[in-house]
């Protein structure tokens, strides 16, 4: 299919995949060098079949030129169900093979993803996680939800851990008993406090210390219990949607001349080649040309509608994936390996692969003409502080009472002490 033209493909059905459960299947195999003398022996009883096959040949052979087909065929007969003997042990044998290399092909899995540059954070981070909170998830409305900041910088040397500001910030929220994920966007140009007490934009803190800095930050602002991260650079999304053969996102008039754009500037950044956008509507974008969409911003909505591409974007690849095999999954996952900093270790990342469709992406929020975006817009103002134009949540304490009753269903949210804080500090520095 031509990348950057239309989607001439109309309710094509997903591909019934098999449900593999991928943790499973390396647990049975998690030393498949044991079965290597399995595999000596084999190779001998294949061997003696071989020999078996030859002499019977050689007989029916021999047969046929005696007393012509019917006493070669007599010949060949099987003598005691012998033949269905051999052809028995044939197939078991090349069904323990395919799973002695299916093993292997696990081992290779995990070592690869093994190489993914991961760091633990939960002990830098736990300071920031407030006792209501704490409170919360042990016998309130967060129980039973795990939550992950996704992380997307703006970098394309690689730079991924900290120096470089986080373009796209955003919160996954899975209800682990339902299997429901909501997806948040954070504003990079809110004002808020960086979880040190300095008030800045809330992009500020990735470049200032990393991953640990910015989840501090998250949980500081918006009574979150966050220890886990997956930070993306553009590289990493770019060869992730390659490794899905690309995906179908709507592009109309004002985004086409930016994607083309940012795409022209990123090929020589990334050394990727070029492929120019012309059409509108319904288009399939190549690697390249979605990230270069989900950097758009100088149209209508500004960053707020950046903010919903980001997120149409990972939604579109998520929906893709689960229906895609397992082998494209893995090719994917180690496309992107160089190019992911998380705190997740190579087995939680399997176990994820492997899950994907015991998750459900549930709807934006429906009373926001952008989504699900932090602050909402009826808690938000825009405006200057000293020469920076920010967002600004208006007031914090609100739009924390909403996140917490999207996400977690809690119609009655009290914030904690330290958000009440953050948002009289807000307020009085920026007059909302």
């Amino acid at each position: 299919m031509a990348f950057g033209k239309k989607n001439s493909r109309k309710g094509r059905p997903a591909d019934e995949a098999a449900d593999l459960d991928i943790r499973e299947e390396l647990d049975d195999f998690e030393d498949p060098s044991d079965d290597f003398d399995d595999l000596d022996d084999m190779d001998d009883d294949l061997d003696d079949i071989d020999e078996d096959e030859d002499e019977e040949y050689q007989d029916y052979v021999a047969a046929k030129k005696k007393g012509g087909k019917k006493a070669a065929v007599a010949e060949a007969a099987p003598e005691g169900g012998k033949g269905k003997r051999k052809t028995t042990i044939l197939i078991v044998e090349l069904v323990l093979l395919a799973l002695v290399l299916a093993g292997l092909l696990g081992v290779q899995v995990i070592t690869r993803m093994e190489k993914v540059d991961s760091v633990q954070v939960e002990e830098q981070v736990k300071e920031s996680i407030s006792e209501e909170v704490l409170q919360s998830v042990e016998t309130g409305q967060m129980k039973g939800y795990r939550n992950i900041a996704f992380f997307g910088v703006d970098s394309t040397k690689g730079e991924i851990k900290k120096n470089t500001r986080s373009d796209s910030i955003m919160i996954a929220s899975i209800n682990q008993d339902t299997g429901e994920c909501k997806l948040v966007s954070v504003y990079r140009d809110t004002y808020l406090n960086l979880g040190n007490d300095d008030y800045n934009k809330c992009n500020a803190a990735y470049a200032a210390g990393g991953p640990e800095q910015a989840i501090k930050m998250l949980n500081t602002n918006l009574d979150m219990n966050i220890t886990d991260f997956v930070t993306v650079g553009f590289r990493g999304l770019t060869d992730a949607v390659d490794a899905l053969g690309g995906i179908d996102i709507e592009v109309d008039s004002a985004e086409r001349p930016h994607l083309n754009s940012y795409q022209l500037t990123m090929s020589k950044e990334l050394g990727k080649t070029y492929q120019e956008v012309t059409d509108t509507g319904v288009l399939h974008l190549n690697g390249l040309q979605t990230t270069a969409y989900c950097r758009i911003r100088y149209t209508a909505g500004d960053d707020y509608q950046r903010a919903a591409r980001q997120r149409e974007v990972l939604r579109t690849i998520f929906e893709k994936a689960k229906k895609e095999d397992p082998a494209t999954l893995t090719k994917m996952m180690q496309g992107i390996l160089s190019e992911v900093y998380t705190s997740l270790s190579a087995t939680e990342l399997l176990e994820l692969i492997g899950s994907l469709n015991d998750f459900q992406l549930a709807a934006e929020n429906p009373d926001d003409k952008y989504g699900s975006g932090f602050p909402t817009q009826e808690y938000l103002k825009s405006g200057y502080i000293g020469a920076q134009s920010c967002v600004i949540p208006a007031d914090l304490t609100a739009n924390v009472v909403w996140l917490h009753e999207y996400l977690f269903e809690d119609e009655n949210y009290a914030v904690s002490a330290k958000v009440q804080e953050c948002s009289e500090r807000i307020s009085k520095t920026t007059g909302y």
